[in-house]
């Protein structure tokens, strides 16, 4: 281990961060400054970052993205919210629970805890309140319920995770997903339930069968894409690349030919938006690649590991001062670049200590979901606050108690393992 050179490395990294250069330059210009000093060869660069890209499973990113896309301008979105309405909006609080429903179906799709906010936040927050519901409450919810999204199938997150771990089963982790991020929904339509009975907020219309079995057969078609690809992936009958490219087909012909809401021309501001993500995501992971090999070349995650070792043998202790440290780095990094960056670092710790890599998976997601709801580099918070109109302070002020039913989550898949594990097993 070269301590200077760890020194340069980590001291580079993080002045550009504070400086506001973007965390995919930081990371090559930090990599390309400890080379130098270590006197390596700069061809590493290249070689490093074509190889953290050079994947067939990567491949099922872009089809992902593009799918995600297409459903979330092309009124899909809408009829998941009838069908959730349907469902629960005759409770107290009942599009509150409207809200969670249709994250859950729509996150599933999407996989997209941006896209879920900016899709159904810009229908649901306004239809709130004009309900009754506050405004901040409103776009609270939304902005957690959208976290659901990165945990249950199909979820591109969990391919970047699956890769920085070494190409662990998609299959295994799209099933380890779905059990966290049910339960998370559920988790917040209680915490909805009880705050709508506190704050006396209405009830909708009473329970009709008859609008259920309309809203069912409007949104068959778009909940299919979900089932496309977890039925396809769990059951072994396609990769998750071809599942994806299929679903992408799927809700390309949906969207344009079946509900025609909006027109094909439309489609080249789909793709346009498609390419700004991808690249974003891309662009990051090559990055990573660079920078993760400097990182296994000092050492550093033998060195932290040993840190963390070195405090304490205690199992509790350890997952604890991980998710700690995930939370703190999601309020200052984005989320690829935090699976990227700490996956090889922490994995053989909780791999030591008798963890899962599929179980630390659904940790890691979670953790990095919370973070996109925090300061200062928080991004589903910022598309609420653009969304809704309403100051980031007083959004954080509202989020206080929805952070407290994450964390709650966070610590039952942390430490009760059979919540990921039970699905993943079941299938194995």
């Amino acid at each position: 281990m070269n301590t200077t050179a760890v020194a340069i490395l980590l001291i580079s990294f993080f002045g550009m961060i504070l400086l506001g250069v973007h965390i995919a330059y930081a990371m090559l210009l930090a990599s390309m400054v400890t080379l130098l000093y270590l006197q390596l060869p700069l061809t590493v660069i290249v070689n490093t970052m074509e190889n953290g890209i050079n994947g067939f499973t990567f491949l099922a990113i872009p089809f992902f993205i593009l799918g995600g896309e297409i459903m979330a301008h092309g009124g899909i979105s809408d009829r998941l919210i009838e069908l959730a309405g349907a469902l629960v909006s005759w409770m107290r609080g009942g599009l509150a629970m409207v809200n969670v429903i249709a994250s859950m179906i729509f996150g599933g799709i999407s996989g997209s805890a941006t896209a879920d906010t900016a899709s159904l936040g810009s229908i649901l927050i306004p239809m709130m309140e004009k309900d009754g519901y506050d405004g901040e409450f409103s776009t609270a919810l939304t902005m957690a319920a959208s976290v659901q999204g990165l945990l249950i199938p199909p979820s591109h997150n969990m391919i970047i995770y699956a890769m920085a771990a070494g190409g662990l089963s998609i299959r295994a982790l799209f099933t380890g997903g779905i059990a966290p991020g049910i339960l998370l929904g559920i988790s917040l339509m209680i915490f909805s339930a009880v705050l709508a009975k506190k704050r006396n907020y209405p009830k909708g219309a009473p329970f009709n069968a008859k609008k259920l079995a309309i809203a069912v057969k409007d949104s068959i078609l778009g909940v299919l894409t979900v089932l496309i690809v977890v039925v396809g992936v769990i059951a072994g009958i396609f990769t998750a690349t071809e599942s994806a490219a299929i679903a992408a087909i799927y809700a390309f012909i949906i969207t344009f030919f079946v509900y025609k809401e909006i027109p094909l021309k439309k489609f080249s501001e789909i793709l346009s938006n498609c390419m700004k993500t991808l690249s974003t995501v891309l662009l990051l992971i090559a990055a990573s690649g660079t920078f993760g090999f400097v990182i296994a070349y000092l050492r550093i995650p033998a060195m932290i590991s040993g840190w963390i070792l070195g405090i304490t043998t205690s199992k509790f202790v350890i997952l604890l001062l991980i998710n700690l440290i995930l939370l703190f780095l999601g309020c200052i990094m984005g989320m690829a670049s935090i699976i990227v960056i700490m996956t090889p670092i922490l994995l053989p710790i909780v791999k030591q200590i008798g963890m899962d890599p599929v179980q630390f998976g659904s940790i890691l997601i979670l953790n990095c979901g919370i973070g996109l709801l925090t300061p200062p580099v928080g991004g589903v918070l910022f598309v609420g606050s653009g969304i809704s109109g309403i100051k980031i302070e007083r959004l954080v002020k509202e989020l206080l108690p929805f952070y407290a039913v994450m964390i709650g989550v966070l610590m039952l898949i942390t430490y009760c393992p059979p919540i990921v594990m039970f699905l993943p097993n079941l299938i194995k």
